[in-house]
């Protein structure tokens, strides 16, 4: 049986703008699984990304509990919180967030120098996050030498260098044509196959749809939390992408 990995009770964030308090999440209770993967949907406004940056430990609620891998952590302090994400969490973003002047491996490296470990065992451990992409042959390429793809799988394997308990994803897909996307979303279902948590923000039905769960917000609150029993396929996706293409 699945062990759980986090879990929010009543989780809210209040905003104060001036003499306006903006609601932007309401009482979120929320259970994942170690190894499950879940997709966050909603319109712009509906809570989504503050709801994932609450989960990666970048702001803290106004009012409710988060657990996380065993560990109450809805009030640590900043230091607090930056170590909780550098030991248990990977981030993947929308713009890829690489040093264009970096080669793959060393963008890679890079989230292990505050690690107390030699150089080798900085540069084993890129190698094999790299590998882990598909990018082994492209490791000693410059960012601005590969193409978009490569350049996020390259922000995965950064992701995953620490062995994280959760990797969280916001928009991966958004800053790339619809193949290349769907490639992408490949690529994290392999991971989660091999046992990685993923939880991934993004506005695409089609790209939540590779998931297997669903949550979706409005208003700052939790609408609905829907089980994905058939998840997308990158060969069917594909499929369907070149079908439509030689329509038009």
């Amino acid at each position: 049986m699945p062990n759980l990995l986090l879990k929010t009770v009543n989780l809210t964030r209040d905003y104060n703008l001036g003499l306006q308090v903006v609601h932007a999440l309401r009482d979120i209770s929320v259970e994942v699984q170690q190894g499950e993967f879940v997709a966050i949907m909603g319109p712009s406004g509906s809570g989504k990304s503050t709801f994932m940056n609450l989960l990666g430990c970048l702001d803290t609620p106004t009012t409710g509990l988060y657990i996380l891998d065993g560990n109450d952590i809805s009030f640590l302090t900043r230091d607090e919180l930056a170590e909780t994400r550098n030991r248990k969490i990977g981030f993947v973003f929308q713009n890829f967030n690489l040093l264009p002047r970096t080669t793959a491996l060393e963008n890679v490296e890079l989230s292990l120098r505050y690690a107390s470990t030699s150089r080798r065992y900085r540069r084993d451990k890129a190698r094999a996050a790299l590998a882990e992409v598909g990018l082994s042959d492209r490791s000693h390429h410059l960012s601005s030498q590969l193409s978009g793809g490569e350049q996020q799988r390259v922000s995965i394997a950064r992701a995953l260098v620490n062995n994280p308990v959760l990797l969280l994803a916001d928009e991966p897909t958004g800053a790339l044509d619809t193949q290349t996307g769907v490639e992408i979303m490949s690529l994290f279902q392999g991971l989660n196959h091999d046992g990685i948590t993923i939880v991934l923000v993004t506005h695409e039905l089609e790209i939540a749809r590779f998931s297997r769960r669903i949550l979706r917000f409005r208003d700052g609150r939790l609408i609905n939390d829907e089980k994905i029993k058939h998840p997308n396929a990158v060969e069917k996706t594909l499929s369907g992408i070149l079908t439509e293409e030689s329509k038009s």
